[in-house]
């Protein structure tokens, strides 16, 4: 079961936001884990890619070993279906077929796309990439290398930690006070969501270009794997890439 979404539009951009069901992994990383960094089953972890690489169709599979920070890596050319080369949090390409995987588990996958649909980019926000101002730098990162400027391009923030289950028992020991606003002091919460679509509007996209799947990962336990629930678990995969026709 995946979630797919479509920029308006871009038929041949294709977004889908992975889910739990599906695989055939076990025990906490039941079923469809897709990472290879988390203990599960290495081979387990490879039938699962495999298959939903065949599923969404895309000829190559790129990801990175995230790190919350702020690297960027373009138009990369060789599969990581085994193996992991590169650090980061940010992919971009204008190769079609190309996928780019965001691993999640509460943070948030950011897919971006150029309204001519030639160059696309995701990005692994997590808390301390909202705190450091990532969305932001990521839309910068991507506009320069492609020459493009922010107002051409749409954004969408996949299922991620929503503003019931963003936790923070000490607002002032994990956050700057500038921050404060995205902050409800009633269920000691984030709003990390607003804090995303804020950040990608002071990037330069227009509000019309930022869209949302509104899926709490913490919450929907059946759909998504989350860290902040289970601590031990598995990863889903948010792809988005080029397609070499228009279907989706």
């Amino acid at each position: 079961m995946n979630i797919k979404f479509s920029f308006p539009g871009l038929n041949n951009i294709i977004c889908v936001f992975g889910t739990r069901p599906g695989g055939q992994s076990q025990g906490p990383y039941a079923a469809n884990n897709i990472s290879l960094e988390v203990g599960d089953d290495p081979q387990n972890v490879l039938a699962n890619r495999k298959k939903l690489k065949q599923d969404i169709g895309v000829n190559k599979w790129i990801e990175l070993k995230q790190i919350h920070g702020l690297d960027i890596h373009f138009d990369l050319d060789e599969e990581n279906l085994q193996e992991i080369k590169n650090e980061g949090d940010g992919l971009a390409t204008q190769k079609k077929g190309t996928g780019l995987v965001i691993k999640t588990a509460d943070c948030q996958p950011i897919f971006l796309a150029h309204k001519s649909g030639r160059f696309i980019a995701a990005l692994h926000c997590g808390w301390r990439g909202n705190r450091a101002d990532f969305p932001v730098i990521g839309v910068q990162k991507f506009c320069a290398h492609y020459h493009t400027p922010p107002a051409e391009v749409l954004a969408v923030r996949g299922p991620s930690l929503g503003t019931c289950c963003a936790e923070f028992l000490d607002f002032s020991q994990h956050w700057p006070q500038e921050f404060a606003s995205y902050f409800n002091p009633e269920n000691q919460c984030m709003n990390l969501w607003a804090l995303t679509r804020d950040q990608l509007q002071k990037a330069g996209i227009r509000p019309e270009n930022i869209f949302s799947l509104d899926l709490c990962t913490r919450c929907l336990e059946e759909l998504f794997f989350s860290y902040r629930r289970e601590k031990i678990c598995g990863r889903q995969a948010n792809i988005i890439y080029i397609s070499q026709g228009n279907r989706i």
